[in-house]
C-alpha cells in the first residue's frame, strides 16, 4: 500500500537537513509569506502532494506542523498521538498537575491560527520525558482542526489516558 499524502510529508520533513530546519525554525510564529526563502522550502516539500492528491494535509497545518517539527524534532511513531502523550508527560506534583491540565485545556480551545504557542509548550513537555509523536496523526488533526469533534476526541483522549494511568 502506497503512502498517503500526509505521510509522505512528514517523511519529507525528516529527512531535512540542519540548514532546512533552521530556516523552518526562524520561522516560528511566522505567516508563510513573511519570506520567500521561508515559502520556496515550504512549498517544495508541500505543493507536489498537494498538486497529486486533493487528501494532502492543508496548507495552514502543513506549515504550522513544520515549523513544530523544526523547533521540537521528535522522532516520528505511529499511534503516539499528542494527548496521549501529553497525558504522558504530566507532573505527578497536584499544583503542577493542574497548571499543565489548564494549559491542555487553553490548547484544545485554541484556533488553528492562535495554536502555536501552546502546541509548542506541549512538544517541549512530550520532548521533556524522551518521547516520540506521531506526526502523521497530529498534522492530520490540525487539518479538521475547525471540527469540534477533533479537539473533543483529543480531550477524551487525555482524560482516557489519565484515568488509566491513576487505577
Amino acid at each position: 500500500m502506497s503512502p498517503s499524502p500526509t505521510e509522505e510529508y512528514v517523511a519529507s520533513l525528516t529527512e531535512l537537513g540542519p540548514g532546512d530546519l533552521e530556516v523552518l525554525r526562524a520561522h516560528a510564529g511566522l505567516p508563510l509569506d513573511r519570506s520567500v526563502v521561508g515559502f520556496d522550502l515550504f512549498t517544495s516539500l508541500w505543493w507536489p502532494l498537494r498538486e497529486r492528491s486533493p487528501q494532502a494535509p492543508r496548507r495552514e497545518a502543513a506549515w504550522l506542523v513544520a515549523k513544530l517539527y523544526a523547533k521540537v524534532p521528535l522522532a516520528h511513531h505511529p499511534g503516539r498521538k499528542m494527548a496521549i502523550q501529553l497525558c504522558h508527560a504530566q507532573p505527578k506534583e497536584p499544583r503542577a498537575a493542574k497548571s499543565f491540565q489548564e494549559r491542555f485545556d487553553r490548547l484544545v480551545t485554541s484556533s488553528l491560527s492562535d495554536i502555536e504557542p501552546s502546541l509548542r509548550w506541549a512538544l517541549r513537555a512530550i520532548a521533556s520525558r524522551q518521547s516520540a509523536l506521531d506526526w502523521v496523526a497530529l498534522t492530520n488533526d490540525l487539518s479538521r482542526w475547525r471540527r469540534a469533534s477533533t479537539r473533543e476526541r483529543w480531550v477524551k483522549e487525555f482524560l482516557d489516558q489519565n484515568e488509566t494511568s491513576t487505577e
